[in-house]
């Protein structure tokens, strides 16, 4: 069940607008991706390594849906700010701690958008000489002129609209919603 007007509205000043994917529908997605990450990654090292801060809720349920052993380490990376436009400007805030030579990479992103923050962070994790590197996102715009690596797991395709919850934010808000809900 959609939440009413009521319940969508926020403080701060901003409403949502809809909600676009609702908790069933990514509860499920996740799960299928659990099954998919299992089965392309029969043996080695996998260390899923989550962009946060958006990825976090994602990354919390999908590694609980991987059937393997592997290791969880993050790494973040800010190129929004407080606006809802990339800033283009990607500025490393942690680097992973987890030696990641010879292990199977699987980088896990929230959206995929500009692919800026990627690009970044694609060229500066091929630099640790990784067995292999690939990404997995909750959500894909489709609007990236040009990414290093392109996106091996996609859970949904996403409108071009500015989305929040499920770990997503607006100026460090909305990430706390259990759904997926269109700002703009």
């Amino acid at each position: 069940m959609l939440p009413s007007t009521a319940q969508l509205r926020q403080t701060g000043g901003r409403e949502l607008k809809r909600i676009v994917f609702d908790e069933e529908t990514i509860a499920e997605r996740v799960r299928e991706l659990g099954r998919e990450i299992t089965a392309a990654y029969p043996d080695g090292d996998l260390v899923v390594l989550g962009l946060l801060k958006g990825s976090f809720i994602f990354l919390s349920d999908l590694v609980r849906r991987i059937e393997r052993p592997l290791q969880v380490d993050f790494i973040v990376a800010s190129s929004y700010g407080e606006g809802t436009v990339s800033s283009g400007n990607v500025r490393l805030v942690y680097d992973p701690e987890t030696e990641l030579a010879g292990k199977h990479i699987l980088l896990v992103e929230d959206i995929i958008d500009t692919g800026k923050t990627l690009n970044k962070l694609v060229t500066l994790l091929r630099q640790r000489r990784p067995r292999s590197l690939e990404i997995c996102a909750l959500l894909h715009k489709h609007v990236a002129n040009y990414l290093e690596l392109e996106a091996k797991i996609v859970g949904l395709d996403a409108p071009t609209l500015f989305l929040v919850g499920y770990g997503l934010d607006h100026a460090e808000n909305f990430r706390h919603l259990p759904y997926i809900a269109s700002l703009t």
